[in-house]
């Protein structure tokens, strides 16, 4: 799944990226260290792994976050 960076902060290596619905959701450290990142800036686009769903009880949890690439 593919999204657009909002929010990250350097010290606790987390954050929240903005789906292309613009639904906020955000990420914990150990989402941003899979994805092997070292800075993440505001509004690049980024691919994201997931599990859980928008919309259910537990709600939507992000489990990598790394650069988008083509």
């Amino acid at each position: 799944m593919q999204a657009t960076a909002y929010t990250y902060d350097a010290e606790t290596r987390s954050g929240s990226v903005l789906l292309d619905d613009g639904t906020p959701v955000p990420f914990d450290a150990p989402a941003f260290d899979a994805g092997g990142l070292r800075l993440l800036r505001p509004g690049q686009r980024v691919r994201i792994e997931t599990e859980g769903a928008t919309g259910a009880a537990g709600g939507l949890r992000i489990t990598l976050v790394t650069l988008q690439t083509f």
